[in-house]
Formats: C-alpha cells, structure tokens, sequence
C-alpha cells in the first residue's frame, strides 16, 4: 500500500474517531438536559469512542495499520511495529484529520440556539484539562499519572491482541473495549485524552483554557505509548514481524 493511501486512511479514521466520540460528548451526553432518558452521559461517550475505533479499525485497518493517534503510532515505532520513516506523515495526517472532525463538530453544534461555548468551563466541547478543567477537578499530577498509565496499557493491548497468536480478525474489538474501558475510568480526571490528535482537534475550538494544558496531553499520552510500546516489545520479542504501517491491525 504506498505512503498517500495510508495517510488517507489515517486522516479519515482520525476525523470519524474525533466527530463519533466528541460529538457523541457535544451532542447527545447531555440532551436535554440533566436527568433526561434521551441524554447518553459519560457510559453512552464511552461506548462511541470505543465503537469509533472498532469501526474504523476494520474500514482501515487494511490499508494503515488504524491508529488514528499519534500516541499509538509512537508506542507501535518504540515497539519495533512501525517504521521511522513514516511516523512523523502519520502523525500530521492524523492531527489534520482531528482538526477537520473538530470544525465540522462546531459548526454543527453551533446550528443550535442553545449551544453555549465557555473556555473557561471543565470539558467545554468535548476539551481535555485538569485543576480547574478537569471535570472532577483533578490535579495536574493526577491528570499526567491518568494519561501516562492508561496510554501504556491501551498500547499493551493494542500489541498483544495484534500478536501473530492471537485470536485472528478479533483485534478491533479487543482495542475498541479496551478505549471504552479507560474512558469509563477517566472521563472524571481528564475528560480523557491517551490521544493528542483527539485532544488537539477540539482544543482549537474551546478556546484559551484548553489551549493553555494542551501540552499535557501531548507529553502524557506520548511518554505513556512509548512506555506500553518499550514494554510489550520486550514480552512480545519472540513475535517474528517487519516492520511497516500495517502492523497494528
């Protein structure tokens, strides 16, 4: 599969992850109001996301590998699963595909008379934070420690359910429960990131206060993929595999 179909499909599958999971948070998480049967809350955003990678693992995973986040495709790289030479391309395609869902995502929210955009309010459009941002209002080392962990082991169960003895065609659900799992852990501390194209995507549209601790959820997830990649690269060493852009699905 050569270089521009790959980025495609990562740009592609990073925009469907943003505006299915984001926008399940601006959208529906809260319709109509607190206590109302047709609002989904924190299990129905949890469920999108992971139903998002699900999706889009099996429409792309073929053709890139699906990561549809800079972290995974830096954990994959520490892992000996990706090569250096395409991790930077991959990582702009997947911001920009993030970016193009977080335009959409807004200028859809904003045909509504009742959505209101508050920078300085925890979560505001789908934003990740901490201190004051955070919706449970966390800490700055409780929101790094979040990050970092759950980035770690989405990586581990990324690599270990795309291990060549693993149960095959099966990987895309095992990592879409996985991404439901942590955001059913820590929509309360972070909102969750363990993705900075995510992040990114609806940081530009939030305004200040998310802009301001966006730093954070570059570094966390980062350093949290690289740490899942280091370590199931050792566990998984035995795997005889090139590596290449598909090598995540």
């Amino acid at each position: 599969m050569n270089l521009i179909k790959k980025l495609v499909a990562e740009c592609i599958g990073t925009f469907w992850l943003v505006l299915g999971g984001c926008g399940s948070a601006v959208l529906a998480a809260n319709f109509g109001g607190d206590g109302n049967p047709l609002g989904i809350g924190f299990l129905g955003v949890a469920l999108a996301f992971g139903l998002t990678v699900v999706t889009g693992a099996y429409a792309f995973g073929h053709i890139s590998g699906g990561h549809f986040n800079p972290a995974v495709s830096v954990g994959l790289w520490a892992g000996g699963r990706f090569s250096t030479k395409e991790l930077l391309p991959y990582i702009i395609a997947q911001v920009f595909g993030g970016l193009v869902a977080g335009f959409v995502l807004m200028t859809i929210a904003q045909g509504s008379a009742g959505f209101v955009s508050d920078p300085s309010a925890a979560g505001n459009f789908a934003s990740n934070g901490f201190g004051d941002l955070s919706p449970g209002g966390y800490s700055l080392g409780a929101a790094l420690l979040t990050e970092v962990v759950l980035t770690a082991m989405f990586l581990i169960v990324i690599m270990g359910a795309t291990h060549k003895l693993a149960p095959a065609g099966f990987a895309p659900i095992a990592i879409g429960l996985a991404l439901t799992l942590i955001h059913l852990i820590s929509i309360p501390v972070t909102n969750t990131s363990v993705n900075p194209a995510r992040s990114t995507a609806v940081a530009v549209f939030a305004g200040s206060g998310a802009l301001s601790q966006l730093w954070l959820f570059w570094v966390a997830p980062i350093i949290g993929g690289a740490i899942g990649g280091i370590i199931y690269g050792w566990l998984g060493k035995d795997e005889v595999s090139e590596p290449g852009a598909a090598s995540a699905l």
